[in-house]
């Protein structure tokens, strides 16, 4: 019987280094049967899938992430203003978003694993760049641009893995693989703050350079693609925004993202200028924000299954991190902001944490997922650059009060989960308990 099935499977898991027990060729049952595919939604090898995912979206998204520790080093070193030095880390962010629509459409394609080790290779080889660089520009191009090239290919290919393997349980699963988010915003910023002291600047990135490369031999042993790939189609999907629940989400996405990294890339500031804590406190508070949010997925992504349904869970817990920010303005004490970095940090990983499960549930064609989700983000690309530097920007000119930055960003965030919400409705309609 494994004979029949691995001949039966040999189209989609060919070449592929992962060999799983007896035990779990059961999940490699569920192959096109008349051109249907039937997710296992469950089982080793399915898991296996999430564990590939977290892996790698702990440099997808956790580097862009940790930047917070990057801009306190850049800022003093080269006694820049925040908005100028912000815009390394917004522009790596910018192209880990933009870069989707080519790196979802090669995933749909079956380009799995070639696009993966092409992404690893660039984020290792910018590391390694920006621990030689000793000018603003050398580490703009080298972190800026370099590794943000990487990470923009890293994103897509194991999130359409994912989607691929589930079911009922899709928003449980692609929440636990953002976990990888959370991790990593918190090892890549201990790795190089901790390091500094002991090692110097160039060998503290060179460490992180090595995590990363840790992450991606481990993750290329896992990833094994169940689909078949999608060779015809377009890059970009117009058709799709004449969808108004695709139109009104993206919209959303883009709102959200212009904001979601006010958090990490600002609050270690605030807590050194307005509250006066050292540079060691300060990122700590970077650390417990992040690490929060690595509760806070799993937990989104049980009751987005369960309990609310992904669209219902994204919308509240916007909302929620909207709210959160308006708070921010009541924080004037050490204690206070200890407290708020818990809460902020679960808000964010909530919020984050069933983006990529949301979508999911409007995108019918699981081959279509890449294009789909990549065509999404590449438009919050430009906000996500953005939204940084305007931040920084709105600082600089209050001459460092934050008052007036948290205003916008909670603002805009409102304005998200409202859209993501007008979403929600063109779905199921003016009807409070329906799960969706």
């Amino acid at each position: 019987m494994g004979t029949d099935i691995e001949k039966s499977a040999s189209p989609s898991f060919a070449n592929q280094p992962f060999n799983p027990s007896t035990s779990s060729l059961e999940a490699e049952q569920a192959i096109l049967i008349e051109d249907e595919f039937v997710p296992p939604d469950g089982g080793l090898l399915a898991w296996s899938q999430v564990l590939a995912a977290c892996l790698l979206n702990m440099m997808a998204w956790g580097y862009p992430t940790a930047f917070g520790v990057y801009q306190l080093y850049y800022r003093d070193t080269f006694n820049l203003p925040e908005a100028h030095v912000s815009w390394i880390g917004s522009v790596q962010v910018f192209l880990d978003f933009a870069l989707c629509i080519f790196s979802g459409r090669l995933a749909d394609a079956g380009y799995i694993r070639s696009t993966i080790i092409a992404g690893s290779t660039l984020v290792i080889l910018g590391t390694l760049l920006t621990s030689f660089c000793t000018q603003y520009w050398q580490i703009f191009l080298a972190q800026g641009i370099v590794t943000g090239f990487g990470l923009g290919l890293l994103f897509m290919p194991p999130l359409s893995v994912v989607n691929s393997y589930f079911k009922t349980k899709k928003s449980m699963a692609m929440a636990i693989a953002a976990t990888g988010t959370g991790f990593g915003s918190v090892i890549f910023p201990t790795t190089v703050q901790y390091l500094i002291p002991k090692v110097g600047f160039p060998w503290a990135v060179r460490c992180a350079a090595l995590v990363a490369l840790v992450l991606t031999v481990l993750s290329l042993l896992l990833i094994r693609p169940v689909l078949k790939p999608r060779k015809s189609g377009p890059i970009f999907e117009w058709d799709a925004f004449r969808e108004l629940p695709y139109l009104l989400y993206t919209i959303g996405a883009f709102f959200f993202f212009w904001v979601l990294y006010f958090g990490s890339f600002y609050i270690n500031a605030f807590a050194r200028n307005i509250i006066h804590f050292s540079t060691t406190d300060s990122v700590q508070l970077l650390l417990i924000t992040n690490g929060m949010s690595v509760v806070a997925r799993p937990y989104c992504g049980y009751v987005a299954d369960r309990y609310l349904g992904p669209i219902n869970t994204y919308c509240l817990h916007m909302f929620i991190l909207g709210a959160m920010l308006f708070v921010w303005l009541g924080v004037h004490s050490r204690t206070g902001l200890y407290a708020f970095a818990v809460f902020l940090g679960f808000a964010t990983g909530a919020a984050q944490g069933v983006f990529g499960g949301s979508l999911a549930s409007l995108t019918k064609d699981p081959r279509k997922m890449g294009t789909r989700f990549g065509m999404v983000c590449t438009l919050c690309a430009f906000s996500s650059l953005a939204g940084p530097p305007t931040a920084g920007a709105i600082i600089d000119a209050s001459h460092g009060d934050f008052k007036y930055a948290l205003i916008w960003a909670a603002t805009v965030i409102i304005l998200a989960s409202l859209m993501t919400a007008g979403a929600r409705v063109a779905v199921s309609g003016f009807r409070l308990r329906v799960k969706i």
